[in-house]
């Protein structure tokens, strides 16, 4: 639709979160449908939509545990039926995760962890690539963490299952190239949205937490959801045409 994509939709894994819902509305201000995704949060996932719908462009919500390939392979489905293509796909879905050292992780923590971020977005990918294949084409964003460039402290568990997800992005981006897939991932910071607010509700993050992460930072400020969004929205879009298997930390230069 326009200049940046084809006909078709944006389909928005984790689209009901704080991120995944500011990441749904800048596709949207881009001009392209959007199938937003969601687990549990309906009622977010039918705001979201109306939002996307208030700019022009239509919006689908699609329920599905992505742990479940069936379940990820029927709203795959959908979606396309209803747009008619999926051009781009953001993964952002995952768990609230628990801020704890890796050695006092509990094997079902970790477990969980890994089957909601790595067999969910290696579900997805299996559904979409065909799609992509025979549709000439199309654009994976991941949703990753600035912890892959410099770990921070007890927040592995968000870590470490998208650090297997971004080498399913360079393998994406090596053997589908030919069939114009590309793939490519956004490293997100600290953003004044979803995880953040939640952990900040439980006194997870505190003041002392603000003033020692704010000290890793070299703009002095959280990111907003919207920032992610810009990003996903180019590495998706027809200005990105010749990127993939690359990365963007959008994360006010954590850990420079």
């Amino acid at each position: 639709m326009g200049q940046m994509f084809p006909e078709g939709a944006a389909m928005i894994f984790g689209g009901s979160g704080g991120i995944g819902k500011g990441v749904a509305i800048e596709f949207a201000k881009a001009g392209t449908d959007v199938a937003i995704c969601y687990r549990s949060k309906e009622a977010v996932a039918q705001e979201t939509a109306q939002a996307i719908e208030a700019l022009g462009v239509k919006a689908t919500i699609h329920q599905t545990d992505v742990r479940d390939a069936a379940s990820v392979e029927a709203v795959v489905a959908a979606a396309a039926a209803a747009h008619g293509r999926i051009h781009s796909v953001v993964w952002g879905a995952g768990p609230l995760v628990p801020q704890t050292a890796l050695a006092d992780w509990s094997q079902d923590q970790f477990r969980q962890a890994m089957e909601v971020e790595v067999f969910g977005f290696y579900h997805a990918a299996r559904a979409l690539i065909p799609h992509m294949r025979e549709q000439g084409g199309g654009a994976f964003v991941h949703l990753g963490s600035a912890g892959h460039d410099w770990w921070p402290k007890l927040d592995g568990l968000s870590v470490a299952p998208k650090a297997a997800n971004e080498a399913l992005i360079k393998g994406i981006a090596k053997e589908e190239g030919k069939y114009d897939i590309r793939a490519n991932s956004v490293l997100v910071g600290v953003i004044d949205a979803g995880m953040f607010h939640e952990l900040s509700a439980q006194g997870v993050f505190d003041a002392a937490w603000v003033t020692e992460t704010q000290k890793l930072l070299c703009l002095k400020r959280w990111g907003q959801a919207e920032d992610i969004g810009q990003a996903a929205v180019f590495f998706a879009s027809d200005r990105a045409r010749y990127v993939t298997g690359q990365t963007i930390s959008v994360s006010g230069g954590f850990g420079v």
